[in-house]
């Protein structure tokens, strides 16, 4: 009984509609359209929402920028992926260039003797795989928050063991942001491209800040790092980190197995985030600024009115001092017991310290 009423306005209203209708012949064909659309139509409108979907699960740039690249490409999707690179990055790119970028993330990667640890690196530019035993790297980007995601902390993974694959060559070298890496979309990409996508989605001013590798001095050589303030436990990116080279002073001697030097090596890449030296040895600071170091000792004791051999006395054990801060082998081991020099700690383990390498961010 409540329902007739409605129901004879709504027959009224059809039957006053299909008059209009019937009387304008547009009208007949628009309805016409939208009743039976053509199957390139349904299939159109259907996909457009998933192709922005999918734009913007490979690439991070915002929907609204996906949906303006498909708009401009008649909705092909790889066209679409060429247009955000060629304008969206591009000027996304032009209006951060410049920013500080203070923050970001360091990664290492570790080859697994001498195999290429393989997280999303392709084939591509540089000296191959069993080149480098370990690579550490420092993406910089403009605030904490940016770098705190899984998406940064991926990409500062796989251009570490970029890194790896092309030999180490440094941060802005076109060999290293032309190494082949696998996307997100499982698409074989290069590492400048990733960096763009990155830039396109987080839309900050993002910088390979650093890049550096130890190559294997000797078959005896062990090399493993420290990553510290890690965001992920599983990854290899965190806020400092250093990697070193160690091997056997005597291999015929030497009673260490690998994973022993490893872990000694852990320790010492653990003291380096701490300590932060410059330098591995004090014959490795540069000349000048030794000698700039002792001339401002002198004139620090130029009134003290004492003989020139004593003078020179005092400066050399300041001098002892000052390599302490800043050279690795001079300083106190901050993980063993009493604290030894690391050069006394490793010759007690039968072990020498050929190089370091490592990264803070500040």
């Amino acid at each position: 009984m409540f329902q007739r009423p409605t129901f004879r306005k709504f027959i009224s209203t059809s039957i006053s509609a299909r008059t209009r209708i019937s009387t304008n012949p547009n009208a007949v064909n628009n309805l016409n359209h939208h009743i039976h659309p053509t199957n390139q139509t349904i299939r159109t409108f259907a996909s457009l929402p998933k192709l922005i979907q999918q734009l913007r699960k490979a690439t991070g740039a915002p929907m609204m920028e996906c949906k303006k690249a498909l708009n401009a490409v008649d909705n092909d999707y790889e066209k679409a992926s060429e247009w955000l690179r060629k304008n969206g990055t591009a000027k996304a790119a032009s209006k951060l260039a410049g920013r500080d970028a203070s923050e970001g993330m360091v990664g290492i990667a570790l080859s697994l003797e001498g195999s290429i640890a393989d997280v999303g690196v392709g084939t591509g530019a540089g000296t191959g795989a069993g080149t480098a035993a370990a690579s550490i790297v420092r993406v910089a980007s403009e605030t904490d928050f940016a770098s705190r995601g899984k998406d940064f902390t991926k990409l500062v993974e796989v251009i570490a063991n970029a890194c790896l694959v092309n030999g180490g060559n440094d941060g802005d070298d076109d060999d290293l942001m032309a190494t082949h890496i696998s996307g997100k979309d499982g698409k074989i990409k290069t590492v400048k491209d990733a960096l763009d996508d990155a830039i396109l989605a987080i839309r900050e001013n993002l910088q390979i800040a650093s890049a550096e590798i130890i190559v294997p001095s000797s078959d005896q050589s062990v090399v493993t790092g420290y990553v510290h303030g890690k965001v992920f436990n599983e990854s290899n990116a965190g806020t400092a980190a250093a990697i070193v080279e160690l091997v056997p002073i005597d291999t015929t001697k030497s009673t260490l197995s690998r994973v022993e030097i490893e872990e000694i090596g852990k320790k010492l890449a653990m003291h380096i985030v701490a300590a932060k030296p410059a330098y591995l040895a004090p014959g490795d600071v540069p000349a000048d600024e030794v000698e700039k170091e002792k001339h401002i000792l002198m004139e620090q004791m130029a009134d003290s009115g004492k003989p020139a051999d004593i003078m020179e006395k005092i400066v050399d054990g300041r001098m002892r001092k000052y390599y302490e801060g800043i050279c690795l082998t001079e300083q106190g081991h901050m993980l063993e017991e009493g604290n030894p020099k690391v050069s006394k700690a490793l010759s007690q383990v039968g072990l020498t310290l050929v190089s370091f390498k490592c990264s803070f961010i500040q």
